[in-house]
C-alpha cells in the first residue's frame, strides 16, 4: 500500500462543537467510497487522486508519541476527512491499532463510518468505554438500499450499516446515526427522513443528527454535478442545483422547516436525541470527573 509522509497525527480541534471531540485524527488520505456529495473532494483540501487511498507513514508511532506527551485525556474523533474503515483497513489494521493506543493512554473516542468493518473493533470500543466516553456512529442518508447504492456506490447498503449499528447497540455502546447530508430534490422527503429515524430506533441508536441539505465548494461541486447527470440522466438535477444555489456553500433543502418539524416530532416520540449539545451530554454522562483527571 502506498504511504505518504506525516509529521503529526493528533490534531487539536478549535472547539468541541463537533460531537464533543477535543482532538481529531486521520490515518488515511483519500477514500474509495465514491459518495457523490463528499466535501473532502474540495480543492481546498488539496487531495490529489482522491479515490486512491494512502496511509500516513509511521502514523501509529507518531500517534503513540503524541498521546504520551498529553497531560490530560480527551475525546479523539475520526472519520471527518476519510473513512477510517476503508477496504485496506481489513488487512492494514491501522485504525484498530490506533484505538488500542487511545485505550491504553486513557482517551475517549468518537468514530463515524459507513463501513460494516467497524463491528470488528467492538471489543476495543467496549474497553475504551470502561474508562472514557465512546461514541459509535454510522452515516445514513437514504432509507432505501437502492438509493444509497446510487449516491454512495462504494459503500455497504443502508440495511447492512443498520445491522452493524444494532450489534454495537446490543454490546452496550452508545450509538447514533448521522443523517447528513440529505440531498435536496433527492433525499429531502418526509418519507425518507422519518423512515431513517424509525430504522435508527429499531437498531438501538440513541441519537440521530441531521442536516437537511449539503455543502458545496470548488472541485467537489463540479464532481457532484457531473455525477448527478450520470446517475439521473434527463432529470435536469444539476441545472436545478445551479439555478437554486449558484455558488452558495451551504445549500439547504427548500423543505427544511417542514422536514425539521416532522423530524423533531418523530424523534421526540421515539425518545431519540437530535441536538448536538444533547448528544454530547448524553454519551459523556458519568465520565466528567475521569476526563478531567491527569494521566
Amino acid at each position: 500500500m502506498e504511504t505518504i509522509p506525516a509529521k503529526t497525527i493528533l490534531q487539536k480541534n478549535k472547539s468541541t462543537d463537533w460531537f464533543g471531540s477535543e482532538y481529531n485524527i486521520n490515518l488515511y488520505r483519500g477514500c474509495s467510497h465514491g459518495c457523490i456529495y463528499c466535501d473532502s473532494r474540495s480543492d481546498c483540501y488539496q487531495v490529489e487522486n482522491f479515490e486512491n487511498i494512502r496511509v500516513k507513514e509511521n502514523c501509529l508511532q507518531i500517534l503513540r508519541d503524541e498521546l504520551r506527551r498529553k497531560i490530560r485525556s480527551g475525546i479523539i474523533g475520526t472519520g471527518s476527512m476519510s473513512d477510517p474503515y476503508n477496504p485496506f483497513e481489513e488487512t492494514e489494521l491501522v485504525t484498530r491499532h490506533s484505538f488500542e493506543l487511545i485505550d491504553a493512554f486513557g482517551f475517549g473516542a468518537a468514530v463515524l463510518t459507513k463501513s460494516p468493518l467497524i463491528r470488528r473493533d467492538i471489543d476495543i470500543f467496549q474497553s475504551i468505554a470502561e474508562h472514557s466516553p465512546m461514541l459509535c456512529q454510522v452515516t445514513v442518508t437514504a432509507a432505501e438500499d437502492g438509493l444509497s447504492g446510487l449516491i454512495e456506490p462504494g459503500v455497504s447498503p443502508t440495511s447492512e450499516r443498520l445491522e452493524v449499528l444494532a450489534e454495537m447497540s446490543e454490546s452496550g455502546l452508545f450509538t447514533g446515526v448521522v443523517m447528513t447530508p440529505l440531498l435536496p430534490f433527492i433525499e429531502d422527503t418526509e418519507e425518507n427522513v422519518l423512515k431513517i429515524v424509525r430504522l435508527a430506533k429499531e437498531a438501538g441508536a440513541r441519537s440521530v443528527y441531521p442536516m437537511f441539505g449539503l455543502t458545496m465548494r470548488d472541485g467537489q461541486r463540479e464532481f457532484f454535478y457531473r455525477r448527478l447527470e450520470e446517475i439521473f440522466p434527463g432529470e435536469g438535477l444539476a441545472e436545478k442545483y445551479r439555478h437554486t444555489y449558484g455558488s452558495r456553500y451551504v445549500c439547504m433543502s427548500p423543505h427544511e422547516k417542514r422536514l425539521w418539524k416532522a423530524f423533531t416530532a418523530e424523534c421526540d416520540r421515539l425518545g431519540l436525541i437530535y441536538d448536538m449539545k444533547g448528544i454530547i451530554s448524553a454519551y459523556k454522562l458519568g465520565y466528567e470527573g475521569e476526563q478531567l483527571s491527569f494521566l
